[in-house]
């Protein structure tokens, strides 16, 4: 759609440049010379000063000894040269037309120089404000008058130009596109089929234009300066626009703006920011001032902003040294919303003068106790209760504490390779994670075996108290069998490992015996099965005996490995007495081929006095 212009004026152009100097070759000698700026306007004293009430006064006040030309000065004009050579073609009768690049700076001169209805009918004055209004209706030349007014304060702000500006964006943001579609420039026009003619306000003459998406403001916003956007932000923010619209046009701003934001990724990735030597323009004071302010304007409405945008927004900041609050307002939002995460943007990394591990741990222990503060979920332990088949099969409810959880063992498990992550880090970030936010413990064991496999000089007491951070009970059964078999582990940690499986194992037979046992007894009275039934029951008694055989193999195993492991327990008492403690704690019996409940007991408490 082509912008709206006014045209002024019928004469042909008089006014031609030498130089630093406009001249006007009407035929009569110029009697006036307007310096503005540089350059200087030879013109006519009466074409001026009956247009112009300032102009005429200072005619008045001018006095000449020598008769030369009245000269005047103007160098505080709004618009400068340019402006006023717009104005001077106006006075004298000279086509010109009133564009959205030029009108803010032509009602600033106008009114500078008092060009009102009382110099005469039509003054510019009520020919720019009409103008103006007209204007407003269009929303790409309201966007480039907008744009023209940083260079006229403070007029455009007396006149209210630029307020009217933002109202007008802010308007036709806020609207409801399914109502109607305002015109938008070419990378979001309201299109038409072809040969129809689209009027002003987005209505096709002959045909419906498609509707637009509730994002159609976003590109042109984002080619706004930074204080007109803050401005129309706010704008839309009190005529009660949605959240999450204002906060996607904050990510399509910053991502524009920001050009570090898209470049900040974690190691994985294998794309790092560029170097600081290499980033030239714009410098790293105006991206971190920038990056401030775009911080302020986000939404602080949970879930509004994506979560992963507020992550690169921190490592960002990071990046460019913000502010300590800057950082802070991320981390404690990012903290509220922190189950909406990915585990890649959480792989945040270190670029802190210390450099201690290869991620940034201290921060997201921060963002993680922020959750831990904030979560107010309330605690049904029943919710959290899995039985023996969601154990098995891995599915587990789902809840921001729960997802928290999945969360942070996989983080832990992703760090834990790092030889600098000290011991306590690892406990302290695993240790914010409830007991009955992990159904399942498989995550947590697979970080610490990862953790135990990079620090291999851990003490037998660090090594018991990092495995204390998982519950053994909660494994899953390759989990088990895994841990069964892993060198890394404490022994006590196997010895219960073992103990739990054949307890579950047990329970699991039990379990499935008892359904065998009522298929058996659904027969009728005379002993004879339904014919329908007959096929269904017996294969499924016979599938049950099936895995009834595997189960038993499997606990006879565990019973030979549990009595290898006594074994060779009571070679070492022979070496050494003190494991004698250890046997007795465990609730081993010499006679003993198989564990038994209490043993399995035994193990429960010394699992529950040794956990944090």
């Amino acid at each position: 759609m082509a912008s709206m212009t006014m045209k002024l004026g019928s004469k042909s152009e008089v006014f031609h440049r030498d130089g630093q100097t406009w001249l006007c070759s009407t035929g009569l000698p110029s009697d006036l010379v307007v310096e503005v700026g540089e350059m200087a306007f030879h013109l006519h004293k009466f074409p001026l000063l009956s247009r112009s009430q300032v102009i005429e006064n200072r005619i008045n006040d001018y006095s000449s000894e020598d008769d030369e030309k009245c000269v005047l000065q103007f160098h505080d004009l709004p618009g400068g040269a340019k402006t006023f050579l717009l104005v001077a073609k106006f006075c004298y009768g000279i086509r010109l037309e009133l564009t959205a690049l030029n009108i803010v700076g032509i009602r600033c001169a106008a009114e500078y120089l008092q060009m009102t209805e009382d110099r005469g009918d039509g003054n510019l004055i009520m020919l720019s404000e009409s103008f103006l209004n007209e204007m407003f209706g269009h929303w790409t030349d309201t966007i480039k008058a907008l744009e023209t007014c940083k260079e006229f304060l403070p007029y455009s702000e007396e006149l209210h130009i630029f307020s009217r500006c933002i109202d007008s964006l802010a308007m036709k943001a806020c609207a409801d596109t399914n109502l109607f579609s305002w015109p938008l420039p070419e990378n979001g026009i309201a299109q038409c089929p072809e040969g129809n003619h689209v009027l002003w306000n987005g209505i096709c003459s002959t045909a419906k234009p498609q509707p637009l998406s509730e994002d159609w403001w976003y590109e042109d916003a984002s080619l706004l300066r930074l204080s007109s956007y803050k401005r129309l932000i706010l704008a839309v923010e009190s005529r009660g626009m949605k959240p999450e619209r204002i906060a996607g046009s904050v990510v399509h701003y910053a991502k524009r703006h920001l050009s570090l934001l898209c470049r900040q990724s974690s190691f994985q990735g294998r794309n790092h920011a560029a170097p600081r030597s290499l980033v030239s323009h714009p410098s790293d004071a105006d991206q971190r001032n920038l990056l401030e302010e775009i911080v302020a304007l986000v939404p602080t409405q949970k879930g509004a902003t994506p979560t992963n945008f507020l992550l690169r927004l921190l490592r960002t900041s990071m990046v460019l040294q913000a502010r300590p609050s800057c950082q802070d307002k991320l981390e404690k939002q990012i903290g509220a919303q922190l189950d909406q995460a990915a585990l890649e943007d959480l792989l945040i990394p270190n670029v802190g003068y210390s450099m201690e591990t290869l991620y940034d741990i201290d921060c997201v222990q921060r963002i993680l106790d922020h959750f831990a503060r904030v979560d107010n979920e309330p605690l049904d332990p029943s919710n959290y209760i899995i039985d023996e088949g969601q154990l098995m099969g891995g599915s587990h409810p789902l809840t921001p504490m729960t997802m928290v959880a999945t969360l942070v063992d996989g983080y832990l498990a992703e760090v834990a390779p790092d030889v600098n992550l000290k011991l306590p880090k690892f406990q302290s970030l695993a240790a914010v994670i409830p007991d009955y936010a992990r159904p399942l413990n498989d995550g947590i064991y697979r970080a610490i075996d990862i953790y135990l496999k990079a620090h291999p000089w851990l003490t037998d007491s660090e090594r018991e108290q990092i495995c204390s951070l998982m519950n053994c009970q909660k494994l899953s059964l390759e989990a088990s069998t895994h841990a069964t078999q892993n060198e890394r582990l404490p022994l006590r940690v196997i010895v219960q490992v073992l103990f739990f499986e054949q307890l579950r194992l047990r329970t699991s037979i039990a379990g499935w015996l008892f359904v065998t046992d009522n298929l058996e007894n659904s027969q009728n009275p005379n002993g004879n099965l339904d014919n329908a039934g007959n096929n269904t029951r017996v294969g499924a008694v016979r599938d049950h005996l099936v895995e009834a055989d595997d189960i038993m193999e499997r606990v006879s195993v565990l019973e030979k490995e549990c009595s290898g492991m006594k074994e060779e327990l009571e070679k070492l008492v022979k070496a050494k007495r003190g494991w004698n403690l250890f046997l007795k704690k465990l609730g081993f019996r010499s006679k003993s081929k198989s564990i038994d409940p209490k043993t399995v007991k035994s193990c429960l408490l010394i699992q529950k006095n040794q956990s944090p």
